[in-house]
């Protein structure tokens, strides 16, 4: 007994499934695959056969197979080859089946074109929406972020701003909007920036450079500023800019310096201490001539214990507070420092020879000549230097000291208020480690009582 129409319908239908079913991912069942294109099936057999034929009829056929989401290039063709048994179900309309197929096909391709089309706007869409999003995003940072953002040309103005930028430079974001960058940078720094960022980064075409340069407010005032300056190249008909971040390290700087202040200075006096003296005679024998001589002289205060002992040590502080401001205002160029409780050194820089030295050495011991006024105190104090004259290229600064306090010790051991000159030569001898620092002579002066 042979088949009936609608058991052959569903052979046909089930041949379809087989043929397309392997072509992508179908959002069904194989039985609802089956179900649908049986439906098909049905409405195909209904165009070739209708007493009014329409071939355009077909093409809804096609945009459905394109709604199962049969969009593989392989489901046309595979189709058609399925569709052609079609003929056994049509009977005299055999002639039919091919302008069928070909509006089938148009259908297919109008409707893939066209959701394609609508998932493209829908993509672009989202990109579009991203993008306003990100520029959001980006906008909250920049306006909010506690770090300076500018945004510059490659021609050196400013385009965009943040407030964090503005306040730093202490000028309004619609000013700042079209200033040359040269504005905002202190004028012994435009050579740095011009090199970094105007000849070594734009030539690389891309890149970052860090720089840590002067700033300028609206009042002219100024501050430092590290900047992290990037080259965005130009894309998608967008010129190249200038992305700046930048910190304000101005009281970073300025507690450096404190510190290093600190690290290089008596807190009780203000004067140098024994570090900063070493620093700076170090710098002297660097930069010395063959023939430059220095002085120095290593001051202690006479009797300093029994003022301590007497009136207490916050007394004593005051008292060397009182006795550096007298000695310093007595040195002129000369270096002054405090090395110890009641001990100071005087470091006088080329020329010097005997003469010059002697004078300082005269005036060190007078200044103390008047008793010191003292809380309700007038006190009087005498100090002992010892001094010496070397030349100074070649020399070590740690040895010139211990040899300026030696003296100290001929100095005292002399008796008070006097001071000794102690002539050596630290460049001599025969190797740096063992100079002859033997003295060539001494000198002891005696100041009246």
């Amino acid at each position: 007994m042979g088949l009936t129409r609608d058991h052959r319908i569903a052979e046909l239908a089930r041949r379809w499934r087989d043929a397309v079913v392997d072509t992508g991912f179908v959002p069904m069942s194989d039985r609802e695959l089956e179900q649908l294109l049986a439906d098909l099936l049905d409405r195909l057999i209904a165009t070739l056969t209708c007493e009014f034929f329409d071939p355009q009829d077909a093409a809804a056929v096609g945009a459905a197979l394109v709604h199962a989401n049969l969009t593989d290039p392989r489901v046309l063709s595979r189709s058609a080859r399925v569709l052609s048994g079609l003929t056994a179900l049509i009977g005299p309309h055999e002639e039919r089946l091919i302008p069928v197929l070909g509006e089938m096909a148009r259908g297919y391709t109008d409707e893939l074109l066209a959701i394609r089309a609508r998932h493209q706007e829908m993509l672009q869409g989202a990109m579009s929406d991203a993008r306003i999003a990100a520029e959001a995003r980006f906008r909250v940072v920049f306006d909010n972020a506690a770090i300076a953002i500018g945004i510059g040309d490659t021609n050196g103005r400013v385009v965009e701003a943040n407030p964090a930028l503005a306040a730093m430079v202490d000028r309004p974001l619609p000013e700042l909007r079209g200033l040359p960058v040269w504005d905002l940078v202190h004028p012994d720094d435009h050579d740095q920036v011009q090199s970094r960022v105007f000849d070594e980064l734009m030539a690389a075409g891309s890149g970052t450079v860090r720089l840590e340069v002067r700033y300028l407010r609206s009042d002219q005032t100024g501050g430092w500023v590290s900047w992290a300056i990037t080259l965005v190249p130009a894309s998608a008909g967008r010129a190249a800019y200038l992305l700046v971040v930048g910190e304000d390290t101005t009281q970073r700087r300025a507690l450096q310096a404190e510190l290093h202040r600190q690290a290089r200075h008596d807190p009780l006096t203000g004067l140098s201490n024994r570090r900063q003296l070493v620093e700076t005679l170090s710098r002297i024998i660097a930069d010395a001539d063959p023939d430059d001589r220095i002085g120095l002289g290593f001051i202690d205060l006479d009797g300093f214990k029994t003022v301590n002992d007497t009136y207490g040590h916050g007394v004593g502080d005051r008292l060397l507070v009182a006795v550096a401001t007298r000695l310093a205002e007595r040195i002129g160029d000369a270096t002054l420092a405090r090395v110890g409780g009641d001990e100071f050194v005087v470091l006088l820089p080329p020329p010097c020879d005997e003469t010059r030295i002697t004078t300082v050495a005269e005036a060190l011991l007078g200044a103390l000549d008047e008793p010191i006024p003292v809380d309700e105190h007038r006190l009087t104090i005498s100090a002992c230097i010892g001094a010496v004259v070397t030349p100074v290229s070649g020399a070590d600064a740690e040895k010139l000291l211990d040899a300026a306090d030696a003296g100290l010790y001929r100095a005292k051991a002399a008796g008070p208020n006097r001071w000794v000159l102690h002539s050596i030569d630290m460049t001599a001898g025969d190797g740096v480690d063992e100079p002859a620092i033997s003295p060539i002579r001494d000198k002891t002066f005696q100041r009246p009582a």
